[in-house]
């Protein structure tokens, strides 16, 4: 089910394109991170609490056999990977708040996804084993974000001007990877994929719509800025599905290929829906939000 395009592909290209974002970075970009203390508390309450609430409603109101369930709870409790960070990036986000909430719910995430996965196993199969968390996987996340971040934003302070110059084809790479990213995985599973969607499409792209309406409102609700509330709702409306379908296909662990279906669909239907909803929200400026926009290194896509 998971491909090498994902399991190694992905996460080398990720790293790559995450280098051209620090980049873009300062160490003034996180500074300003501190002045953001409530966008920070919304956004890991919707990760933790919110979503895994509003996941086992829709569980039960879509009626999922116990496989299923388990594989959507799981997906729930995951935390956001580099591809929000990316999204967030080609959307006019604020990336310093997205590399912050990716490195901060992954490690939530080795008390909280065990918590989460084991509640549901127990309700929706009883008789089946308790997980805990793969934690060079956590690692892995760190890897992938931090070390390429640090290491252009270790460039751009010596070498400014060769940074800047760089911003805009790295920005068009993103893109094109992305798309790559995509037509590779429905490629690979394209024998599978009318099966996946029966079982379980309608309520991983429900979902998905409102884990990022979530993510975005929120902090909007509370007078955040459109950079801030974009990063924050592309952090909690993409969850990171190789870490699910790792935990539930591990003999080590859940060792349930079904558990990872609902993760394997929405792996592929994460991308659409993260790319419309950037679409959305940035096809017009608010006024109030361009010198929020003009305090971080990035832009939106034109």
């Amino acid at each position: 089910m998971d491909s090498w395009l994902t399991t190694v592909g992905l996460p080398i290209a990720l790293a790559i394109i995450m280098l051209g974002l620090g980049l873009g970075l300062s160490i003034a970009d996180f500074r300003r991170i501190a002045t953001y203390p409530l966008l920070m508390l919304i956004a890991l309450v919707c990760q933790v609490v919110v979503l895994p609430g509003v996941c086992f409603g829709l569980v039960l109101a879509f009626g999922l056999e116990p496989d299923l369930a388990v594989g959507m709870m799981l997906l729930a409790a995951s935390p956001g990977g580099t591809t929000a960070n990316l999204y967030s990036h080609l959307f006019g986000g604020h990336v310093a708040v997205n590399i912050t909430l990716t490195a901060v719910n992954s490690v939530l995430a080795v008390v909280t996804l065990p918590v989460v996965v084991n509640l549901s196993t127990g309700y929706f199969q009883p008789d089946s084993q308790s997980v805990g968390l793969q934690v060079d996987k956590v690692l892995q996340v760190f890897a992938i974000v931090l070390i390429p971040v640090a290491l252009g934003m270790l460039i751009r302070s010596r070498f400014t001007r060769f940074a800047d110059r760089l911003a805009k084809p790295v920005k068009i790479v993103s893109a094109v990877v992305l798309v790559a990213v995509i037509t590779g995985a429905i490629l690979n599973e394209r024998a599978n994929l009318a099966d996946y969607f029966l079982a379980v499409g309608a309520v991983v792209l429900v979902f998905n719509l409102i884990s990022l309406a979530i993510g975005y409102g929120a902090p909007r609700l509370a007078g955040m800025g459109k950079p801030e509330s974009i990063a924050a709702g592309m952090e909690i409306g993409i969850h990171n599905s190789t870490l699910a379908i790792a935990i539930a296909v591990s003999p080590a662990l859940l060792d349930n290929t079904r558990i990872a279906i609902p993760a394997a669909v929405y792996g592929i239907v994460m991308f659409f829906t993260a790319a419309g909803f950037g679409y959305l929200v940035t096809r017009r400026k608010a006024p109030a939000d361009e010198g929020t926009r003009a305090d971080h290194p990035t832009t939106a896509l034109s």
